[in-house]
């Protein structure tokens, strides 16, 4: 890349970027999240190795999104982080909605014969189970929203808080203590919403569930945590120390 590009110029690819990274990531976790999976049959193992440790499928990439977040921080601010939330949350709204409409088409006929049967030869309806993968609920819909927007405003504000604590030092704990703080909140809103105020789960089960997927997200953040230390080198050498360092005071006193 051309190394005399104006900074405002790689500034704004930087966000679009980034802002793809999370949008992309975010709205994948979203959609997938309908599924909830045992680890230990994903691990081999027995049911009761890890005291049927169940995750929603979305949990498995959702710390990519909090990675992203504090990324998306540290170079804009809490406002470039609101901004794409915001936007993001827009977005998975209208995936919703656009599902939800194909949902009602009616499936042509051929479409059904064709895939009539499962692998086992057993009869097989596709266009009900396309419904019901994709169809979530109002329930699902809502508590998706409303713990992605909560755990996201929480993350860059504690993110950012740590950050006048720690200066341009630490990146580790503000990045794990943002998401320590956001992660719990996001992980028992929207089964919590979801599943118990719109649902039928037990509040034992949401319990469950959410605190493996509490666990899970936070131990993957830490393990990933280098991460933000190889985006910060290279896109600290993509913009130039001058600008990022720009960038990284202007964010500061947002």
């Amino acid at each position: 890349m051309n190394s005399q590009t104006n900074p405002t110029d790689k500034r704004t690819r930087l966000f679009i970027l980034l802002s793809g990274i999370f949008l992309t990531n975010a709205l994948v976790a979203e959609i997938i999240g309908v599924k909830i999976f045992s680890v230990e049959g994903t691990l081999g193992l027995s049911p009761e190795a890890l005291g049927n440790y169940n995750l929603t499928a979305g949990a498995v990439i959702w710390p990519l999104v909090f990675i992203t977040t504090d990324v998306i921080n540290e170079y804009f601010g809490p406002k470039g982080v609101k901004r794409i939330s915001y936007l993001t949350a827009g977005f998975i709204g209208y995936a919703f909605l656009a599902i939800w409409v194909v949902t009602l088409l009616p499936p042509a006929s051929f479409w059904l014969e064709v895939n009539g049967t499962d692998a086992a030869g057993q009869p097989f309806d596709i266009d009900y189970a396309f419904k019901t993968i994709f169809r979530q609920g109002l329930g699902i819909i809502i508590g998706s929203l409303t713990a992605f927007l909560l755990g996201q405003l929480l993350d860059a504000y504690v993110f950012h808080y740590l950050r006048h604590l720690t200066g341009t030092r630490k990146i580790w704990l503000r990045a794990t203590g943002s998401t320590l703080v956001s992660q719990l909140v996001d992980s028992f809103v929207v089964l919590w919403v979801a599943f118990f105020v719109f649902g039928n789960w037990s509040w034992a089960q949401v319990l469950d569930v959410a605190w493996n997927n509490y666990i899970y997200k936070f131990i993957v953040a830490v393990v990933l945590t280098p991460l933000l230390y190889v985006a910060h080198y290279f896109i600290d050498r993509y913009l130039g120390e001058q600008t990022a360092e720009k960038l990284e005071t202007e964010a500061a006193r947002q």
